[in-house]
Parts: C-alpha cells; structure tokens; sequence
C-alpha cells in the first residue's frame, strides 16, 4: 500500500526549520509494510495546500500531513482541510477538557488561542493528542484516508506510534510485506563498492532492491524485499543478507540504522570499557556526538579540547619539543595527545584528533584538510593522516566518523 507524506510550513520552503517529519514517518511507515512514493513540502497557503492534497489523492490511498495546525494565525491547515472536506468547525467539550488538563499540569493559563485549538472539523475522527494541544484529524472519502498531525516532531511521532500506524494496519489489507535490513560497510567507497557488488545486484530476483547509502568514510546498504508474505519477505531478506556477509567479509561492522556512536557505544558496554576523546581540529565535536546518545554515562569519560599548544602540553603531556619540531599536526603529537587522554582521564581506549580543518591554516606540506588521527586500546596505538577537502564543516564530521571506525576496528 503506497503513501505520500505533506509537510506544510513556509519555515520549511525557507530553510529556517529542517524536515526532519518526513524522514521518520517514511522509515517507520515502512517498516509498517508500507511504501512512501512521494513528499511535498508546501508553505501556508491554502491553494497550494488544496493542490497538494489533489495531487496526492489522485495517486495513493492514504496521504499523511504535518504541520500547520497550532493555534496562531499563520497556521490554516485546519480551516483549509475543512474548506476541502466541505466541513464544518464545531467546539469539542472532550478537545478542550483535555488542552486545560494540559496547561493546568505545565503551570499555563487557557487563552483565547488555546481555547481556538477546541474547534474542530465535523465528519471526521479526532484522535487525540497525548503530548500537546493540537488534536490530530482523519478524514475519509471514497475509500481514501487523509491524516493530519501537528508539526511539532515529538507529539507527531507520538500520534504516528500509538495511533496512526495501528489504525493504518488495521483498516488496510497489505497486499504486499515490506522489509529491510540496513547494513553499515567500512573500507570502500560508494562506486568501488558498486563494482564489488556488481553481480550480487545482477542476480537479485525482482521483488528485492539495493540502495547505497554513502556516508564520509562509509556507505550503508539498504536491502528490501517487497514479497506477498510476511514470511517470505523475511526469508528474502535473510538469504541477500547471509550473501553479502560472505561478499564483504570484514567490511559489514553494523547491522540495522545505528548512528556510530550507538554502534560505539553497544561495543564498549559488551567489553565495559571506557572511553575519552581528545580534540583540537574537531572543537568537542566527537565529545558531542557520543553523549548524544542516551546510556553514554555509563561508557564515557570526557574530553580534553586542546586547541592550543599550551593545552596539549600542559594537560595532556605532549613533547614541547615534539609540537616545535613536528608541529600540531603531526603523527608525534597525535599519538601523545590519545595516550595522554588515557592517563587524565582514565579511561581505556580514546580517540584524539589534530588537524587543519579550514577554511585556511593549510600550508603547502599541510594543506586544508590534512587531519591526524589516533585511536588506543589500553597500551595500543594506531594513527593515520587523513586528507579530506576544503569545507571546514565536511571535514570535522569526517574525521569524527574516520576517528570512531579507527576504534571500533581496534575494538
């Protein structure tokens, strides 16, 4: 069964706030046994809602909205899907108890915008709305479902888990399973991994598809098997993938949608070690992507950034002699900086970073985006130098990823 998926904001046309919606709700209606064939993004204007809509509906059987129904003046999603639906607004007593009980809990007042939220269209379902105010609508019309849910991305995944999927799965027979398997590969780029898997592609049978998925410094592959059975979608994603372990023996170090600090992370807590970092060119960039994800209290140590000399010296014990005769940059100073991470922080393994990130510093030896990085395992030490490109914003996540697949390689 194909969806399509509208967000509507003009924060959206413009840059100002990042769609990140569409993204989740294509991977979690997909992996519901569903498939997003398209999605629009359109500003508050109802005639471009209208069209949207149209266009949608002219395809697939269930379309799914975000945004545009708050209670401010810029937000006409509702009124427009009223317009659309030929229905009319009526105050709901069960809507607005529950927007009071809402604000009475968070120490807010009701007010006339809040109270506005209370109206809602006739001839359709209102579904309630757990974690915020706006209460999500779903209309039908010839067989045809229409849902629309807040912008706000936590009380839409919200909606969408507890509410939106059961309903879509209840009310439509899936006359085709849907399924994936992520894999994360190291050690290739994208086109040489394509030429890797050149024959793997040529014998998948048609009801199976492989997508790349590249990454600095990796490339995921997204298999999916598109079959008549539950069972037999799992059984063709478990013969493609037992295949492309043995193609890429060494090179698959995750299996799923995994961030790498997730991946990092469930690999230090399997062997329950410790981890810091020590960063110059990255600025606690690594620092950051790792407490990012949840639980990282019990793996991580900190971090030491040492963007200038007298910190590498002073705190992590680089050579003065070392940084006058090789520079920051340099194999000696990088490898000092990782074994120093260890010692002050007492952990037992670490990543350091120590490079020219841009958009100038380079030199003719040291161009923009020479960075060195060391990865320890207690008392074992591997260092490379890399050499990315001239965004300063590209290289840092580069090395973050190089530094993580350095340990996790190690690990």
């Amino acid at each position: 069964m194909n969806i399509e998926i509208i967000t509507i904001g003009n924060e959206l046309l413009i840059g100002q706030v990042v769609d990140t919606n569409s993204a989740w709700i294509g991977q979690q209606v997909g992996d519901a046994g569903f498939r997003v064939t398209k999605k629009t993004t359109v500003g508050d204007v109802a005639q471009d809602i209208r069209d949207a809509i149209d266009s949608a509906l002219s395809r697939v059987s269930i379309v799914l909205v975000t945004g545009g129904i708050g209670p401010t003046k810029d937000d006409i999603t509702k009124k427009t899907l009223c317009d659309y639906f030929n229905c009319q607004l009526y105050f709901s007593e069960a809507v607005y108890q529950h927007i009071e009980d809402l604000l009475h809990h968070s120490g807010h007042m009701m007010n006339e915008l809040n109270r506005s939220q209370a109206m809602v269209p006739d001839h359709c379902t209102i579904i309630r709305n757990e974690a915020g105010t706006a209460p999500c609508t779903w209309f039908e019309r010839e067989g045809k479902v229409l849902v629309s849910m807040p912008g706000v991305p936590y009380e839409m995944k919200t909606l969408m888990t507890n509410e939106i999927i059961p309903r879509l799965k209840q009310q439509f027979l899936q006359d085709t399973f849907i399924r994936h398997v992520t894999l994360s590969v190291q050690g290739y780029t994208e086109s040489a991994l394509a030429e890797r898997l050149a024959k793997f592609e040529e014998e998948l049978p048609p009801f199976v598809t492989l997508a790349y998925l590249p990454q600095p410094g990796m490339v995921r592959l997204r298999v999916s098997a598109y079959e008549t059975s539950e069972s037999q979608s799992e059984q063709a994603i478990e013969e493609q993938k037992r295949k492309l372990y043995i193609l890429l023996k060494g090179h698959i170090f995750s299996e799923g949608t995994h961030t790498l600090e997730q991946v990092l992370g469930r690999k230090l807590e399997e062997k329950k070690y410790l981890v810091g970092t020590a960063e110059s060119c990255t600025g606690g960039y690594i620092a950051s992507r790792i407490t990012a994800w949840p639980g990282s209290s019990r793996h991580y140590m900190g971090s030491i950034v040492s963007y200038s000399n007298d910190i590498k010296k002073q705190v992590l014990g680089v050579s003065a002699e070392d940084l006058e005769t090789y520079g920051a940059v340099s194999r000696q100073v990088v490898e000092q900086m990782v074994t120093g991470a260890i010692r002050v922080l007492g952990c037992d393994c670490a990543v350091a970073t120590s490079g020219i990130a841009g958009p100038d510093g380079g030199t003719q030896d040291k161009p923009v985006g020479t960075i060195w990085i060391a990865a320890a395992v207690k008392d074992k030490v591997i260092t490379e130098c890399y050499h990315f490109g001239k965004v300063r914003e590209q290289n840092i996540i580069r090395a973050f990823n190089a530094a993580i697949l350095m340990l996790l390689k190690m690990l």
